[in-house]
Formats: structure tokens, C-alpha cells, sequence
């Protein structure tokens, strides 16, 4: 079981790929919030695989099924712990060989040859079900407040999207993305990405991309210096959803290229608040909220499961050797990790929420 204790919040994600169930323990979460099922599942909805050829062929229900928390629909108050059956798989695929920028050889050494290695075990993207789970949760107590969580894929190998007005990012738009599968603000990219995506796929081979997350609706003087900034909060959940490998926030490493008169954000007021002219920060300054939306991008790498040949040693003869993969893989995690990336704003916003006592 893998625990991150927020502070007002702790959540515990356990189980394996290819177990009989993953699953999420919520902690913290105030009671009388009243669930709607429908909006839960439409985010499990969209990171469950096998939607279109951009994803596995494992095909999974994804439904949660809620054990203690919540009774006729209302939190109690009580950690809310729920379980996604896995269905749909075939550990015999697998071989002990370690594959090539997974977790497998790493694990090996660490839990002495022990580690579950079939699916990936507890290091599967598989475990990001249980993530968006309580990420689903925590949107429905932002909500309530004009809070909204939502984010686009900016970027998959070559082909990029639009990207967001970093000051005029409304709550509308995001509500909107944040239904979708595969969500993009250009129809046109998301057919060139999908031709990408083939193209690695038929070539045995996978691709990564980027992801573009935004919060509306957040008030200024949210968060904590240094050690417990948004940023902070943000990064530690983004963090679990496997093969995201980089993150930024707002103009993020293009500040390298810039001055201090190109990147500051100006001050100014409008319709009676004070604002500012550009959101080159992303929404938060000195690790607290300044009213702007927040805005971040995420980076992730190609799937490393992919059938071309590739290099490995056998751990058995430490000798090395030479493989393919087997088995069911997304040659393009992206689609699917958008939603586990959005489900990290939620639940970082949702701890900040609690902190300032918006909720109780």
C-alpha cells in the first residue's frame, strides 16, 4: 500500500495489476457531501482502457465499488474506501526478464526477487483507477464553490494543440474537457495525434506527449511558503501517476530565455479586482494562489512496453539477452493519463480547501 498524508487528507492506493482488485482509502473527507454517481463515473470512464487503438486492448469495467464512507450517497465522514475489480488479464504474458525503463528490475532488487512483476503489479498504470477515484471525489466538494478542474492533451509526439489563454481559462471550458476522452481544443490536432499514435503502434513501437491542466474559479491566498507551496502539493500527487517524468507551471522552462521585464506579471484591475495582465506563473506566486487560474503541463514518456526488439538481462544468469514484450500495451499512455493528472489538481486543491476551512 503507497500512502501520501496531505496534512487535512491521506490517501492510500493498494493492490497490483493483475490482483484481484486495486483500490483507494480516502481520509479526511468532511461529511454530508452528497455523490453524484454519474459524474464519478464519467471520470473513471475516461481512464478506463480500451476506448480506441491509442489505448490497451484490455478491456476493464472500471467500476468502483464503495466499501465504507459513504451511506445512501452521502459521506459519512468515515474513510472512504472503494475497490475496482480487475477482470480482464493475462499474467502469462509476463516473463521475469526486466524490462527495459520499467519498475521491474528496480523492484527486483528492493523487495529481493519478491515483487509482482505480471502487469507491472503495484507500479501499473492500472493503480491510477483507484487515483481518479478520489480525484472524482474531490471535484464534487470544489465544485460546489466555482472550483473547476480540467485539462487537455497538448501534445503527443510531433503534433501539438492549441494551447490555453493562460489568463481566460473559464470554468465552462474546463467542465467541458473534463468529460471528454482524449480531450483537445483542436478536432484537428486530436486526428493527427490519433494518426501518430498508429503510426508507432504499427511500427511496434509507442510515443509520449504532454498534458495541459487548468483550475478556475480559485480565490487568491491559498497555500504556503517554500516547503508546502502549490506547486509542492501538486507535484508529490502528480508524481504517482506512472511515467509522468516532468512538470511545470505556467511559462515554466521558457523562463530561462526570458528577462525580468518579459516575465513579470503586471499588476492591474479589472471589473473592480485586482488581477494580472499576463499569468506567466501560472496562477500561483511564492507557493500561494493569486487568483489567477492556475495552469500546468505535464510531461510523459512512451510507453516502455513495446514490441520491437530490445536489450534486457536475464536475471537468473546475469547474462545478457535480447526480447520482445508480450502482451496488451498502450503505445500512447497520454489519453489516459490526462485524467489522472486532473485528478491530482483536484485532490492537492481539495487539501488546500480544507486547510483554509472552506469545508468542514
Amino acid at each position: 500500500m503507497s500512502t501520501i498524508q496531505l496534512g487535512k487528507l491521506s490517501l492510500s492506493i493498494f493492490g497490483e495489476s493483475h490482483g484481484p482488485a486495486v483500490g483507494a482509502v480516502l481520509d479526511g473527507f468532511p461529511a454530508g457531501i452528497r455523490l453524484d454517481e454519474e459524474k464519478l463515473l464519467r471520470q473513471m470512464a475516461r481512464r478506463a482502457p480500451g476506448q480506441d487503438k491509442s489505448a490497451t486492448p484490455r478491456r476493464e469495467s472500471d467500476l468502483p465499488r464503495i466499501l465504507s464512507g459513504v451511506k445512501e450517497g452521502i459521506t459519512t465522514g468515515a474513510p472512504i474506501c472503494a475497490v475496482v475489480e480487475n477482470a480482464n488479464t493475462r499474467s502469462g504474458d509476463y516473463n521475469p526478464i526486466p524490462r527495459p525503463s520499467h519498475a521491474d528490475y528496480a523492484a527486483h532488487v528492493k523487495y529481493g526477487g519478491y515483487n509482482d512483476i505480471a502487469g507491472g503489479g503495484h507500479f501499473s498504470g492500472r493503480l491510477t483507477a483507484p487515483f481518479v477515484f478520489a480525484g472524482a471525489l474531490c471535484r464534487q466538494l470544489l465544485e460546489p464553490d466555482g472550483i473547476f478542474v480540467g485539462g487537455h492533451v497538448l501534445q503527443i509526439g510531433s503534433v501539438q494543440d492549441e494551447a490555453f489563454d493562460p489568463c481566460r481559462i473559464s470554468a465552462d471550458s474546463l467542465r467541458a474537457l473534463s468529460g471528454e476522452y482524449f480531450a483537445v481544443l483542436s478536432q484537428t490536432a486530436r486526428e493527427k495525434m490519433k494518426a501518430e499514435i498508429e503510426d508507432a503502434r504499427l511500427a511496434g513501437d509507442s510515443v509520449g506527449g504532454t498534458v495541459e491542466v487548468a483550475a478556475a474559479g480559485l480565490p487568491a491566498g491559498w497555500g504556503d511558503p517554500m516547503f508546502d507551496g502549490v506547486e509542492n502539493l501538486i507535484s508529490r500527487l502528480l508524481f504517482a501517476v506512472p511515467a509522468v517524468k516532468g512538470v511545470e507551471f505556467g511559462e515554466g522552462f521558457g523562463f530561462a530565455a526570458l528577462r525580468g521585464s518579459e516575465a513579470n506579471d503586471c499588476l492591474c484591475v479589472e471589473n473592480g479586482k485586482i488581477c494580472t495582465e499576463t499569468n506567466r506563473c501560472g496562477g500561483i506566486t511564492g507557493g500561494i494562489t493569486n487568483g489567477m487560474p492556475l495552469l500546468f503541463r505535464a510531461a510523459f514518456k512512451p510507453t516502455p512496453s513495446i514490441g520491437k526488439e530490445q536489450r534486457s538481462v536475464d536475471l537468473k544468469t546475469g547474462k545478457p539477452v535480447a526480447f520482445r514484450v508480450k502482451g496488451r500495451h498502450d503505445p500512447c499512455i497520454v489519453p489516459r493519463g490526462l485524467p489522472g493528472a486532473e485528478a491530482a489538481a483536484a485532490i492537492a486543491l481539495a487539501e488546500l480547501m480544507l486547510r483554509e476551512g472552506r469545508k468542514r
